[in-house]
């Protein structure tokens, strides 16, 4: 459902829906149209940031822009009018968009809301909200825009702009969950049409990046900096977006559950020796194999025999809410910050599923992609701050779970093994849960039969 008001006959109005469940702004990143640009019902006309991703915005009807309100970068409300469309044009004299009108300030006098909950596109509605709403801008379109505005009326465009690319409704759905941007995808369709398997082709794994490259693109995706002193001595870094919805909401975890942390030192030579084995399997071509795969599998099993740690508690009705099926969340670090999307049903997915599924998640956060509802609706968490170099940690639950798994690096280390001290390959994992509903003992038999898998990969199929 779109978030529109007709102001009259001829002028429409888009409001900044809510893109998530229950967000109440969102950071214009970037326009893709300006006053003047003809508009299609579902064409892409800005870009906009949430505290949970970054997401495409497309407009409801056709017609020609008439007024951008806000300017990139500005934080926007939920449910305020961000763009004014003609959707009747050369009907009437109106003023044109010129850059003196759009330059004009939006008058700070808010429309009477209505009652009820507003329509939103993802959710059941805005929630309400004490957050103050920044200052509003006009935007000021430079000189070239202004003239490209005269000649996209008279009836020719300043530059070429870029053709919608073709895909069937399925198919663009299909993108949208995947995070897959259908301008980058290369179609094979008749006559240009981009297909499912284009979709698929497109969210394969990328190759990996070398330290350098990654570091790079980290670096360009950061926050501006703002120096905070002439000296240089320091720097403050704007809040906002991704990294200001980490921290309220870890504060609101550590604070509000009762977290405790258990550890166990486990023996994973063989889980290793099953990675090695699983690579050359012709059952698991084309899927990304890792130690993080069998760990993931471990805790569903673990899971499976424990289901009394996929939970979660319900302050408003004093419940504990039992989960039977298992979204599987996966910390990952990006350019954006720490994202937590989550796999779908992990629990009835088989082993190449379920790499497969792994595989997905960590290209699309890579590439920034990951949307709202992948990281919606999660049940229990695994964080690999081995990759770091890490032994271990003490980690903070996603909100709304009961629990969350760390992994710590595999390092060769002495081992007694068989009554000799020998080099074995062990890692140590950390079980923080919400000791609310999940006692001493459930947590130790999750994390001991999660050890217990790892130090003999066999049990997968004595348990599963």
């Amino acid at each position: 459902m779109t978030t529109m008001t007709e102001t009259s006959a001829r002028f429409r109005e888009f409001k900044m829906p809510d893109v998530g469940e229950g967000l109440t702004e969102a950071e214009i990143l970037k326009w893709f149209v300006q006053p003047g640009d003809t508009v299609t019902d579902g064409q892409v006309v800005c870009e906009v940031e949430t505290a949970k991703a970054a997401v495409e915005l497309p407009i409801p009807f056709d017609g020609v822009v008439h007024e951008l309100r806000f300017p990139e970068g500005t934080t926007v409300d939920v449910g305020e009018v961000i763009i004014a469309v003609d959707v009747a044009p050369g009907s009437g004299d109106a003023p044109a968009a010129t850059a003196e009108t759009v330059q004009q300030p939006v008058p700070e006098a808010e429309p009477e809301a209505p009652k009820g909950r507003q329509p939103v596109l993802v959710g059941y509605g805005v929630a309400e909200t004490s957050t103050k709403r920044r200052a509003r801008k006009g935007v000021e379109i430079p000189g070239p825009a202004a003239a490209a505005v005269q000649a996209e009326m008279n009836g020719h465009s300043a530059a070429p702009r870029e053709a919608r690319p073709l895909a069937k409704p399925p198919v663009r759905k299909l993108a949208k969950d995947l995070g897959i941007d259908l301008t980058t995808v290369t179609p094979t369709g008749e006559g240009g049409v981009i297909t499912r398997e284009d979709v698929h082709a497109a969210a394969a794994p990328a190759p990996a990046e070398v330290p350098e490259q990654a570091a790079a693109r980290a670096v360009t995706a950061e926050p501006v900096a703002v120096p905070a002193s002439t000296d240089g001595r320091e720097t403050r870094i704007p809040v906002k977006g991704v990294r200001k919805a980490i921290a309220q909401a870890m504060v609101g975890s550590a604070f509000t559950a009762p977290h405790v942390t258990e550890f166990v030192t486990v023996d994973v030579t063989r889980t290793m020796k099953l990675v090695a084995e699983l690579k050359e399997d012709k059952d698991m071509a084309g899927v990304r194999v890792n130690p993080l795969l069998i760990i993931a599998k471990a805790l569903l099993v673990a899971i499976r025999r424990n289901p009394g740690i996929n939970a979660a508690w319900d302050e408003a009705n004093q419940e504990i809410v039992q989960k039977h099926y298992v979204n599987l969340g996966i910390a990952a670090a990006t350019p954006r910050g720490l994202i937590v999307p989550n796999i779908k049903d992990a629990h009835a997915k088989t082993l190449p599923e379920l790499g497969e599924a792994l595989g997905e998640l960590v290209s699309t956060a890579r590439e920034g992609r990951t949307s709202p509802a992948a990281m919606a609706g999660g049940t229990v968490t695994i964080t690999n701050v081995g990759v770091f170099g890490v032994d271990t940690g003490t980690p903070i639950l996603n909100p709304g779970e009961s629990a969350i798994l760390a992994v710590g690096s595999i390092k060769l280390q002495p081992w007694v093994h068989k009554g000799k001290v020998k080099p074995r390959q062990v890692t140590t994992l950390a079980l923080s849960f919400d000791h609310r509903l999940v006692d001493g003992e459930l947590g130790s038999k999750v994390l001991a039969d999660v050890a217990a898998v790892l130090e003999q990969p066999k049990r997968l199929i004595t348990w599963a």
